[in-house]
């Protein structure tokens, strides 16, 4: 499945943009991890590298890492950068999940 497709879908979907050389972006991986857990399939839950996303990063102003960013119906929701508790990502996520 495309990145398209995924963020057309009718349930959100959070994407963590992160980069490997970014501590901040490691301290997020754990979180994203449990976010994934606590969310199930209420939500998608997708990774996105900006070194391997030079377009992706252009067309939606990615500026650092890590950033996360809700989608839903294709449209662009949320967007936040920095490290967040997963409690702050699922009480985001859920303002979207009908």
């Amino acid at each position: 499945m495309t990145f398209q497709e995924i963020i057309n879908q009718d349930r959100p979907t959070l994407v963590d943009v992160f980069a490997t050389w970014c501590g901040p972006c490691k301290t997020m991986h754990p979180i994203i991890e449990e976010v994934k857990t606590a969310i199930g399939q209420q939500a998608n839950v997708i990774k996105i590298d900006i070194d391997q996303a030079e377009s992706f990063a252009a067309t939606y102003r990615i500026q650092a890492v890590p950033t996360l960013m809700i989608f839903k119906a294709g449209k662009l929701l949320w967007s936040e950068p920095g490290v967040h508790t997963a409690q702050q990502l699922i009480q985001q996520i859920k303002q979207y999940i009908d």
